[in-house]
């Protein structure tokens, strides 16, 4: 039996694990110290450590893998996507280790994973290009080519995708600014800090291609992925087929992508990338020469097992199937589900997985066109969510025969996905589907940026969780065992008089009273005099309610899902996540106020950029310092007027969540010093 060695983690590290298996091939996972205790470590045949924490440390680390795959006696490399899945360097390595790496030739992964020879290349294959430059990496002849272009303009690495080392410039003035980044960006992220720019094309669709070849010149396509809902040029929801694509269009830019793919002499899974104009007009973008991210909605319309179609192909066995065969049925759409906080500016959140339970059709279950829901993830109850790693959770995929009933089911399974952890951003996906611009089959690229707006936090929800926490809270002790003191609680549950209790959000503190009325009817009167009506099953409960659990809020039945850690009540109700907790016996804490002058790391991360020095003024708002953290960049800026005070970290610095970076003396304090 072959042994496959799959050069990634997660979830894509699961999924072609389960079709490696289905077709005799031994499995051999490798994981750093990080992923010690993940799920493809559990699920392989074989597991080796490769050590470090860090992407660089390990599954960049191209010696290290290659000596695992000798170690556990790997006769083949799939690299997955993201990593060193679009690396030459790495395809190189494993042919010359003798290893077969599924996948395209290191010649044409170089060639095509270059966006300046790519274009190149596909304009004397006879691909249209949008308008741009890509003739020189001199930042004077960039901006000189950039007003000639015309502003907007895009920036773009020419060594890598994902949405990272791109920028756009709005104007002259921001140009260089804008080139400095996209640069910084580049370089920490592929190694290259080379740059081309792009005529913006505004509202137009993200429309990409799936081809696959054989090493006996067959190619085809298996239609087309509309990825146009994108936040800082990274995919947030995928379908197929395009509600923008008509049979006619499918068939001439299914035509161009064979050429390309045909004409670089391709073998394998690889996307082409368009942009399509309101017009029909479409324009290469790039070739990606890997498995994406979103294959399975085209697994989903398509009944096929695209990773079983690589490992055939890199065993020399023919495509199974001719364009003419290649049918579409149905329709499917794809969220990622990521750990973030879209109310922080999409923060990237590590923490632990307090509650997951599987659900009908989840990723045990291989690509069909029969059922209607597909979740593809490595979760499990307990597992840490690392800061080291892409925070993408899973892909949650519905399959319909129409877009609708796609569209509906997919917004159900997300409503009622039992999953509690660190905050994700599972409400904010669920309000794109039930947008009406994207319900009509109308979002372009700039989307998510100028036409949709997330539904606001209503007070009164607030005010509701605020009540239901309290209910919680107060039912939960009258278990068997205290999870909250490790006390065991046999007292009764009714109370007549009204009890005092304060609940907080971290943000703020409500003081209420609560009386119950019954053994699981609770009246909530807040300081304001609002009253909230919480009845709760009269049976004890579990203090983890993975599965959306009914509980009645004023006289009206409601689903609402927890997990009781501690003194922390992880509550998830009316398409929010609040993390709530009982203060009302708790000391009184001194609370950091915003403006402290106190920049801290938001996360575990690197710092890649300290922006100010000892003694400078600053203003508030201004760039202090940049840190690169779950493969994203964030800015981190003064939140007061004032002056540099101290610096205690380096570029180049592991840093942990929390941790003081800079400290600013505010004007105010300095007033206060020096009268």
């Amino acid at each position: 039996m072959p042994t496959l060695l799959i050069a990634n983690r997660g979830e894509i590290a699961l999924r072609i694990m389960r079709t490696a298996k289905q077709h005799g091939y031994i499995t051999l996972a490798i994981f750093s110290d990080a992923d010690r205790d993940a799920p493809h470590v559990a699920a392989a045949d074989i597991a080796l450590p490769i050590g470090g924490s860090t992407p660089q440390e390990s599954y960049l680390d191209i010696d290290k893998i290659i000596a695992a795959a000798h170690r556990g006696g790997a006769d083949c490399v799939h690299p997955g996507y993201g990593f060193l899945s679009e690396n030459a360097r790495f395809a190189r390595a494993c042919e010359q280790a003798g290893l077969t790496f599924i996948g395209p030739s290191a010649d044409v992964i170089e060639l095509m994973g270059n966006k300046r020879r790519a274009k190149q290349f596909a304009m004397t294959a006879g691909l249209p290009c949008i308008p741009g430059f890509a003739g020189s990496d001199d930042d004077a002849e960039l901006r000189l080519r950039a007003d000639e272009i015309g502003y907007p303009v895009m920036l773009k690495a020419a060594a890598g995708g994902g949405g990272r080392g791109m920028r756009i410039a709005e104007s002259a003035q921001v140009f260089d600014s804008q080139l400095k980044s996209a640069r910084a960006e580049s370089l920490a992220a592929f190694g290259s800090d080379e740059i081309i720019l792009e005529k913006v094309l505004n509202h137009a669709r993200h429309i990409e291609i799936q081809v696959f070849a054989d090493q006996y010149g067959n190619c085809i396509h298996l239609g087309e992925r509309d990825c146009s809902v994108q936040r800082r040029h990274q995919k947030v929801v995928e379908e197929a087929p395009s509600p923008a694509v008509t049979p006619a269009l499918r068939k001439k830019m299914g035509e161009a992508a064979v050429a390309l793919a045909k004409a670089c002499h391709y073998t394998g899974a690889g996307t082409v990338e368009f942009l399509l104009d309101s017009a029909e007009n479409f324009y290469f973008l790039e070739m990606n020469t890997r498995l994406q991210v979103e294959h399975g909605v085209t697994e989903l319309i398509t009944g096929t097992d695209l990773v079983a179609w690589q490992l055939a192909v890199s065993r020399g066995d023919m495509l199974p199937l001719t364009q003419s065969e290649v049918a579409l049925h149905g329709h499917a759409i794809e969220v990622r589900l990521y750990a973030e906080d879209p109310d922080r500016e999409f923060l990237p959140q590590s923490g632990t997985i307090h509650a997951w339970e599987p659900i009908d059709n989840t990723s045990n279950k291989l690509p069909n066109t029969t059922g209607s829901i597909r979740f593809d993830h490595a979760l499990k109850t307990g597992l840490e969510v690392s800061p080291y790693y892409d925070p993408m959770l899973g892909k949650l995929m519905a399959w319909g025969e129409s877009r609708g009933e796609a569209r509906n089911r997919l917004a159900s399974a997300l409503a009622e996905l039992p999953l509690i952890g660190p905050r994700t951003n599972r409400f904010f996906l669920q309000h794109i589907l039930e947008d009406s611009t994207f319900a009509a089959g109308a979002a372009h690229t700039g989307y998510l940026t100028d036409q949709f707006s997330p539904r606001p936090l209503l007070a009164s929800i607030a005010q509701t969780a605020m009540a239901l926490a309290a209910a919680l809270l107060h039912h939960l002790s009258l278990s068997p065992y205290d999870v909250r003191t490790g006390r065991a609680n046999w007292h009764s549950n009714g109370f007549t008089a009204p009890r005092q209790y304060r609940i907080s959000d971290s943000e703020k503190i409500a003081l209420l009273s609560m009386t119950a009325s019954s053994n699981s009817s609770y009246q909530v009167i807040f300081e304001s005099g609002e009253k909230e009506q919480i009845e709760l099953p009269c049976h004890p409960l579990n203090p983890i309610a993975a599965q959306p659990h009914p509980v009645w809020i004023n006289g009206r039945q409601r689903l609402v899902q927890w997990s009781l850690a501690g003194k922390k009540l992880t509550l998830i109700y009316s398409g929010q996540q609040w993390e709530l907790s009982d203060q009302t016996y708790a000391p009184a804490e001194v609370s950091e106020v915003s403006g402290s002058g106190d920049i801290r790391a938001p996360m575990q991360g690197n710092l890649t950029q300290v922006c100010v020095e000892v003694g400078a003024r600053v203003k508030c708002g201004d760039l202090v310092a940049t840190m690169e953290a779950m493969k994203m960049e964030h800015n981190l800026k003064a939140d007061c007027d004032g002056t540099v005070r101290d610096i205690a970290a380096r570029a180049g610095d592991q840093v942990r969540s929390g941790q003081t970076l800079i400290r600013i003396e505010s004007a105010q304090e300095m007033a206060t010093i020096n009268p």
